[in-house]
């Protein structure tokens, strides 16, 4: 098979041939149609998380059909759990010990085949579009999380701080439950996407919106960010974080920034019971992705796109 592979210390992927990966217990094959292009994946090739391989085939939003039945199926980032240790049995699994990332400690899906656990995959409608499902799988599915962390509730005014492959999806999830909502973002072509999205108000990257703010969530991996969204909120309001890695937290203000009981929370992962959530919701309300399509070859290319925000929506490589 084709697979596009990042071996260190290299910072930039290879296309190679390699031998088609061989299921073991518990695991399925999959004949991979499309995998969608996460941020995660800039900071794995930049090495900003910390290599567990001396090689790993990235991505992790894998849309793809089981080789020998031809059922389709969606992979995301927490590719397994132990399932045994403490907060497993929580029903916390997106905060396990001894988790497995797709694309990260195990082999992804920039390839034309790839190795999944057979209990961590989500089945996914035969009629769709592979390249319109793909960015569901982790940005869509970590938004949809970032709202449940965030504790939005129906009508809320809602602030999104970026507005790249997830915050275009959640707007969509916010929209259907009557919520307002705000986005403060850096980019012309991002702004006017929000707005065709259906934002009430849009500014730039760290302006504060009109009103004050229920909730927020901010997608950028920018301290700076975090700061102007808590800024922006009412007393009691919350913002959740949805960044892998950030790159700092500035100095700040307690009296007036976080003091009238305003929390920061981290969102970390998804649950499989997000996963079905999400996609189902998304079935359900027609959620459509904006999507800038990449061949495997190209894959290199649809990294920098991400990296430089050339693009609006999400990146998928097709196999």
């Amino acid at each position: 098979m084709r697979a596009a592979i990042l071996r260190q210390p290299a910072r930039t992927l290879a296309l190679e041939d390699l031998p088609v990966p061989q299921p073991g217990a518990g695991e399925v094959l999959l004949r991979v149609e499309a995998c969608g292009v996460c941020r995660t994946d800039l900071h794995i090739a930049a090495g900003e998380l910390k290599p567990l391989r001396e090689a790993v085939i990235p991505g992790h939003q894998i849309v793809g059909r089981e080789a020998k039945t031809g059922v389709r199926y969606g992979v995301s980032w927490l590719g397994g759990a132990d399932g045994t240790c403490e907060l497993c049995r929580k029903g916390l699994e997106n905060l396990c010990d001894h988790p497995t990332f797709t694309g990260y400690s195990v082999n992804g899906g920039y390839a034309e085949y790839a190795i999944a656990r057979a209990d961590f995959c989500v089945p996914l409608p035969d009629a769709a579009p592979a390249v319109d499902l793909a960015p569901l799988l982790c940005a869509g599915i970590i938004g949809f999380r970032s709202l449940r962390v965030a504790g939005v509730e129906r009508g809320d005014r809602v602030g999104l701080f970026g507005f790249g492959a997830s915050a275009h999806l959640a707007i969509d999830v916010l929209k259907h439950w009557n919520c307002e909502v705000y986005v403060s973002t850096r980019g012309e072509s991002h702004q006017k996407l929000a707005q065709e999205r259906g934002a009430v108000w849009v500014g730039g990257a760290v302006d504060r919106p009109p009103r004050p703010l229920d909730r927020a969530v901010t997608f950028a991996p920018s301290g700076d960010v975090v700061l102007a969204a808590l800024g922006s909120l009412r007393k009691g309001g919350v913002v959740a974080i949805n960044a892998i890695h950030l790159d700092r937290i500035p100095q700040f203000d307690y009296d007036s920034l976080l003091w009238g009981e305003r929390q920061m929370r981290s969102v970390a992962n998804m649950t499989r019971g997000d996963a079905r959530d999400f996609v189902n919701l998304a079935g359900e309300i027609g959620i459509r992705p904006r999507t800038s399509l990449f061949s495997l070859e190209q894959v290199n290319d649809a990294l920098a796109a991400v990296q430089g925000d050339a693009i609006d929506g999400a990146a998928v490589v097709v196999m």
